[in-house]
């Protein structure tokens, strides 16, 4: 998930179990504000809402009363209060309150990382809708610490504590460390290097001492780490449930203040806690997609025959190999559908195609689309997404010869089947800034945040399948994400490109408007087929 806009460093506050005690919580708040100055947002961990009815909640959820900040908090903990949290991805649960999702990353404009689990630790399939399992810590793992350049996270929210955090560290009151929390929490903290770690549950406001997230003269000097547990909203024993606190996003601290070592600071807690922690059941590998291949008689050209993956192989004794999602019903995309205008195919690969744009804004505007039915991006298998790599990389390079650079979108909403619209923009008529720049102000215009994604995230990393999203990805590698919640202008990707500002061809934002005859495309397609052989990977060796 994306987050809103935040200052360079945002004034925070962070909040254990609100256990559906909303008046209490935010007229605390509103006091606070009232003798410190407004606070930018507020985050919260453990059991947000009480497991039972809670008419306080009918009055936020209505508008009778509104939250005082923006409030962002984790989903359910328990069976009771699954129903309150109706989309996995997140969404705004009432005015000023979302809900961030099952487990993602919520990235402010600043650059700031708050990287969020919900629920408690499962070892058992299938999971409970109020769980995460060792499958879905791993993969939160994968998406967010491949990158060479991965440093650490500003912010991590859970609601357990991180099983043996109290090791090395000063006491953790009555709550032993060694028995309480989860296993999983404290492999992925390792792994995520949080600046702050909040988490709740315990009913116990716990401050543990900063650790080391480096082993001394072994490693390079790391930021440490601050873990924060905290108390349930309103207890009688006047436990601190709020804790505020200013942060600067790493991405833009100087690594040399980044890595100040605080004076009290400790041994990592989870580097030498014995097995329990170290080890995780080992996930299986994601069941490979079947490498089917389609054949079209397109023209003699275009009918050779790629490499028959695995054709000569022998067949698995006791699975057969999957294939690719088939279509509910009759698609536009889906190469084996007799709805493809086939004329229009322009190169085929194993798992993608690509084609001619219907109306597109120029002759070599194109389509990648995988061949089988995927709705969008976030739901590629790893062999589509690696295919869908290697056409981008390669038409960057062929339009580059050309003397040209491409603009990449895609819109997830109300479309069936994946399209990834890929444009050529002479170098002649702006720089990659200039279109940027284009998307980002008629974005402002239209009231539509479109915000840059990090270096090192990618879409799978902001949302799940289902979500619906534009993307926006530049020659120079960078990305515009914005997650749709309403309604969304269908043409607003072509609406810039087509602008005085690019192609200045303001009439071709339409793509009805570009229709011309079946003969006229065929004789473009032929063209860039030819164009494009030289830089084609699919062909044989």
């Amino acid at each position: 998930m994306i987050g809103a806009s935040l200052p360079l460093n945002p004034l925070s506050l962070a909040c254990g179990d609100v256990e559906g005690k909303f008046d209490t919580l935010f007229n605390r708040v509103r006091a606070i504000q009232k003798k410190s100055g407004n606070f930018d947002l507020l985050l919260c961990v453990g059991n947000f809402f009480g497991s039972t009815q809670n008419a306080e909640w009918e009055e936020y959820k209505t508008g009778v009363k509104k939250a005082p900040i923006q409030t962002y908090v984790l989903g359910a903990n328990n069976q009771e209060t699954v129903k309150y949290f109706q989309d996995a991805d997140g969404c705004e649960l009432a005015e000023n309150i979302t809900y961030l999702g099952r487990k993602g990353i919520f990235t402010g404009s600043s650059g700031l990382q708050i990287v969020y689990l919900s629920g408690t630790e499962s070892l058992n399939e299938p999971v409970p809708g109020y769980s995460f399992s060792p499958k879905d810590v791993s993969s939160l793992r994968t998406m967010l610490c491949s990158a060479s350049q991965f440093k650490g996270v500003d912010i991590f929210l859970t609601s357990p504590w991180p099983k043996y955090v109290g090791n090395f560290g000063n006491s953790s009151g009555e709550v032993d460390t060694k028995r309480c929390g989860s296993a999983l929490v404290s492999s992925l903290a390792t792994n995520l290097k949080p600046r702050y770690h909040f988490a709740a549950l315990e009913n116990s406001y716990y401050e543990r001492l900063p650790y080391r997230n480096h082993v001394v003269l072994q490693e390079n000097a790391q930021h440490a780490t601050r873990f924060i547990a905290l108390a349930n909203v309103g207890n009688p024993e006047k436990k601190k449930y709020l804790y505020a606190f200013s942060i600067v996003p790493m991405k833009l601290m100087d690594t040399a203040e980044l890595v100040k070592q605080p004076p009290d600071v400790t041994e990592n807690p989870y580097r030498k806690s014995g097995k329990e922690a170290a080890t995780e059941k080992q996930i299986p590998a994601p069941e490979k997609e079947s490498t089917c291949q389609f054949f079209f008689d397109l023209n003699e050209k275009q009918g050779r025959k790629r490499s028959s993956t695995g054709r000569d192989s022998k067949p698995p004794h006791t699975k057969q190999p999957r294939k690719p999602p088939q279509p509910p019903g009759p698609c536009w995309f889906c190469l084996a559908s007799p709805e493809v205008e086939k004329h229009l195919v322009v190169n085929i690969g194993t798992h993608c195609y690509l084609a001619l744009a219907k109306g597109g804004l120029s002759g070599d505007h194109v389509l990648i689309l995988p061949i089988g039915h995927y709705q969008s991006v976030v739901e590629l298998s790893a062999e589509v997404v690696e295919e869908v790599e290697k056409y981008k990389a390669t038409l960057k390079r062929f339009f580059k010869s050309r003397g040209k650079r491409c603009v990449l979108f895609e819109r997830n909403y109300r479309s069936h089947h994946l399209q990834l619209q890929v444009i050529p923009v002479p170098l002649s008529c702006c720089a990659t800034d200039d279109i940027k720049d284009a998307f980002i102000s008629q974005a402002q215009e239209q009231q539509i945040e479109l915000l840059e994604i990090p270096e090192h995230s990618d879409i799978k990393q902001i949302v799940q399948p289902g979500t619906a999203y534009f993307y926006v990805e530049l020659d120079t590698g960078e990305k515009l994400f914005h997650r749709i919640k309403k309604n969304f202008p269908l043409q607003f990707g072509r609406e810039v490109l087509a602008s005085e500002a690019i192609l200045n061809i303001p009439e071709k934002a339409d793509w009805r408007q570009c229709q011309i005859s079946k003969e006229e495309e065929e004789t473009l397609a032929r063209h860039f087929r030819k164009d494009f052989e030289p830089f084609d990977f699919t062909l044989d060796d």
